[in-house]
């Protein structure tokens, strides 16, 4: 077998990128995506494409967020693994599957294939994830009303709900900054995600009780590729009665009455409390995700 080769890309070959077969069909996937050429890299073995990876993120990012776009050809996982040792970032890989992957034996099969070229470039599996999207033929969700909705200008507020909301979390990249770094990380984190999303500010809101005591938050965003639930979070005191749904309608709500034409969302497999709630308001579940990481050091 002839030595594998590693490309990093620009915009005069770009076109390699393409010249390679999408078993798990993310080219569809990422049709609303846009991946700088320079952040783009091959692997190909006799000049043939046998990996490659697109790093993602946002317009005004210096350097990428996630890796998005990850394919390996079968028997490829070395090749597949070097791409990710000899790229100049360390970023989350984000594997998005068809959501029969699991019972597809083609689909299981090159999935595989890339979780083994990921677990041998030093990555491990964080989590497993549902990924949404709401359109309007799903029908808006009910307003159950019992919750009054208003924004908040100072971020304190929201840093402060954040720490709570995540002291009790199911979400496994919250549980991994707080074995990192505890609680004010994974809530700054949070923080920061909101602030990167290109929606006005103004749309972060807290919600109440009719006599003003706070029950939790919503944040409504668009990300670089559209509309998106960015964030449901009920206060631990306030968990039990089925909030996280009112939730998460009034905040699909919020971006259909501004014109979303559709609504992207994701919650973990094992958060299921929140996948009920997905399911209750009408979002399908359109692929599954699997994220790798490479540990942090604790800080």
């Amino acid at each position: 077998m002839t030595d594998t080769v590693i490309r990093a890309l620009d915009a005069s070959d770009a076109h390699l990128f393409d010249a390679m077969p999408d078993p798990l069909g993310t080219a569809e996937g990422h049709r609303l995506t846009r991946h700088r050429p320079d952040w783009k890299r091959v692997a190909l073995r006799d000049g043939t494409v046998v990996a490659r990876g697109a790093w993602w993120g946002g317009p005004d990012d210096t350097e990428p967020v996630v890796l998005n776009w990850f394919d390996v050809a079968e028997g490829e996982e070395e090749a597949g693994a070097e791409l990710l040792r000899t790229a100049p970032w360390q970023a989350e890989i984000e594997l998005n599957l068809p959501e029969d992957w699991r019972t597809d034996p083609t689909l299981r099969a090159a999935a595989g294939t890339r979780v083994n070229a990921a677990h041998a470039a030093g990555y491990e599996l964080l989590v497993e994830r549902y990924i949404y999207r709401w359109t309007p033929e799903c029908g808006l969700p009910g307003r159950p009303g019992r919750l009054v909705f208003g924004p908040e200008p100072d971020d304190a507020v929201f840093l402060d709900a954040l720490r709570r909301i995540h002291s009790v979390t199911l979400d496994a990249h919250a549980q991994r900054a707080i074995a990192e770094g505890g609680i004010d990380l994974a809530a700054q984190e949070e923080l920061d995600f909101f602030h990167w999303c290109p929606s006005p500010r103004e749309w972060w809101q807290i919600a109440r009780t009719p006599d003003g005591e706070p029950v939790g938050i919503h944040i409504p965003a668009h990300n670089p590729s559209g509309p998106c639930v960015g964030f449901i979070g009920v206060l631990p005191e306030h968990r039990g009665h089925g909030y996280a749904y009112d939730l998460l309608a009034e905040c699909t709500h919020f971006l259909a009455e501004r014109g979303a034409r559709f609504v992207a969302a994701g919650t973990d497999r094992g958060n299921f409390p929140m996948a009920a709630n997905f399911a209750k308001a009408g979002y399908p579940v359109v692929k599954e995700r699997l994220n790798f990481h490479v540990k942090r050091p604790a800080r």
